[in-house]
């Protein structure tokens, strides 16, 4: 994930998180990279593709895992979930921001919104 973060700075990289769920704890095994698909400029947004979506789906299953989360990048800014982050989430994945700044990760938080899209409080993810 980092290595993709500082790679697309100062746009906004995005990705998949491979893994498994037991319990109610989740453990990321992969971090896949994925094209930010957003036709606009990328400093601030990122979009993911959605039959790349479906392609890293069949290769998780093809692993024996899913994908258990999003990750994206915060350009020159802290990793904190957005309004916009909220309003374009899914209550069953984790999204882990990361905060890369001049060009150098930073510091990373992972969120877990509820199903209203209302809020979404940090969470542990293993990795």
């Amino acid at each position: 994930m980092v290595a993709h973060a500082e790679a697309a700075y100062p746009r906004e990289c995005c990705g998949a998180i491979l893994g498994t769920e037991k319990d109610g704890v989740r453990h990321g095994v992969v971090a896949w990279q994925m094209r930010n698909a957003f036709e606009g400029a990328q400093e601030d947004t990122y979009e993911l593709d959605p039959a790349e979506q479906l392609a890293v789906e069949k290769e998780a299953r093809a692993r024996g895992l899913s994908i258990i989360g999003i990750f994206h990048s915060h350009p020159d800014c802290d990793a904190y979930f957005s309004k916009r982050d909220l309003a374009s989430s899914c209550p069953w994945y984790s999204f882990v921001v990361l905060s890369i700044k001049k060009g150098v990760f930073d510091h990373a938080n992972s969120f877990l919104p509820n199903f209203d899209q209302t809020e979404a409080p940090r969470e542990e993810l293993e990795f």
